[in-house]
């Protein structure tokens, strides 16, 4: 028996609420279950039962065995002194308060319907080689609440980007241009440079990005020397050793600092994504864009995104993938996959943010924008599909690895509405 299954069977009210009693055979009548506490403390706050005729009002601690009580030491916690009633699975110990009153317990393993049990063991007993434990009953779902659930997946995915963007807000002093270079930054990065990036982002002062906006070289060399690209490299490129003079100039001026920087890689990365390459395109978009922020939170519809995102590099980066070196000449523009991931993972979470913020509500235009991006294409998303999972679009892939990485890989079955509706038998 896990402490989970008993959290949802007094959460859900999966007990008889009629000839109910305590393991002292008192009667119980449960008036209201509480509310459920999710932090430190009892588990169900302002509960209200009846117990051999008389009116209780506090709170409800769950454990599997009443004994759990003295083995997490709430008997010297004053926090649990309002408990009126310890819902466990067995009652191998009587608990009592500081002053020595007994605790009443439910004893739940005698009223608990044996189906809630058959259909727990059943979804928590797929095999060690099963990608998730309801593999083989998700397509019993209904569609339309499945489909709800993922709704509120997405959602749930855009708070925790929320609760990110609002740790770097605190950071930049509120400033949302700041936050936004930041996470454009880290984005622009992609997996493998990601926190590279990000320290680049956190440690070039926004100020000094507004004052270098009108020059597309200036705001490169400051990108490509604090990135560390300046470094050890010897050349008789002419376009390098003007950027190193430029960015040796411009970092005492502004007094640039250097700690905490890390140098991206170009390991296993295609051409196109080379650091070198990034950083040019993210310099010709705020010398492009100067009122970036702006233009970004009006985003209303995806041909919007592209039009402000349709960006390329400062011309040396046509003919070179690194410094000092040709290759064929070409745009280097940002694809409109490129786009769709900044959308997902950085424009999308920051008009959210902000709107929330402002105390606007967006949900309804960010629904309309994200079902019209292509969905992502990735490991978890093909072994859901091939469990026949619809993944239509962009929300429902998010949505989808909200789902895996969250509730799945945690085994938070019984918080998901897969695995309620299993416990159900629906």
């Amino acid at each position: 028996m896990r402490e989970d299954l008993i959290h949802y069977i007094w959460k859900n009210g999966k007990i008889p609420f009629v000839n109910l009693y305590t393991s002292r055979r008192k009667a119980l009548q449960i008036i209201s279950l509480g509310i459920h506490n999710y932090d430190s403390g009892p588990d169900f706050f302002h509960a209200q039962l009846e117990i051999d005729g008389q009116l209780w009002v506090g709170n409800v601690e769950i454990h599997v065995k009443s004994s759990d009580w003295y083995a997490h030491q709430h008997n010297l916690d004053t926090n649990y002194d309002n408990v009126i009633l310890h819902v466990v699975w067995e009652e191998d110990k009587v608990v009592y308060r500081k002053n020595r009153e007994e605790i009443p317990a439910l004893e739940l393993k005698n009223f608990i319907p044996g189906s809630v049990l058959t259909n727990y063991y059943k979804l928590f007993k797929s095999s060690k080689d099963n990608f998730i434990n309801c593999e083989n009953d998700l397509n019993s779902i209904d569609n339309f609440k499945f489909s709800s659930w993922l709704e509120r997946l997405y959602f749930e995915r855009l708070e925790e980007k929320s609760n990110e963007i609002n740790k770097l807000l605190i950071e930049a002093k509120n400033d949302w241009e700041k936050v936004l270079f930041i996470l454009l930054l880290k984005n622009f990065g992609l997996k493998l440079n990601s926190e590279a990036f990000l320290s680049l982002g956190r440690a070039l002062e926004f100020g000094i990005v507004r004052k270098l906006m009108p020059n597309v070289f200036q705001l490169e060399s400051v990108l490509f020397g604090l990135a560390g690209l300046l470094d050890n490299v010897s050349s008789k490129d002419k376009v390098l050793n003007q950027m190193k003079v430029e960015y040796f100039y411009l970092r005492d001026k502004f007094r640039i600092k250097e700690e905490g920087v890390q140098s991206p890689s170009f390991f296993r990365l295609r051409p196109a994504n080379f650091p070198t390459i990034r950083l040019s395109q993210l310099a010709n978009l705020y010398v492009n864009r100067p009122q970036l922020f702006g233009a970004i939170m009006t985003i209303k519809e995806i041909s919007q995104a592209y039009e402000i995102f349709n960006i390329s590099t400062s011309n040396y980066w046509k003919n070179h993938y690194v410094f000092g070196k040709l290759s064929t000449k070409r745009e280097n523009k940002l694809t409109r996959n490129f786009i769709n991931l900044l959308l997902i993972n950085t424009i999308l979470p920051m008009i959210f943010c902000f709107s929330k913020w402002q105390g606007i509500d967006v949900s309804l235009r960010i629904i309309s924008i994200i079902n019209t991006l292509k969905r992502e294409d990735n490991k978890i998303i093909r072994k859901f599909n091939n469990l026949g999972v619809n993944c239509s679009n962009a929300m429902d892939s998010q949505a989808i690895l909200q789902l895996y990485n969250t509730y799945c890989t945690k085994n938070r079955c019984l918080e998901c509405v897969v695995g309620d509706s299993l416990l159900k038998g629906k």
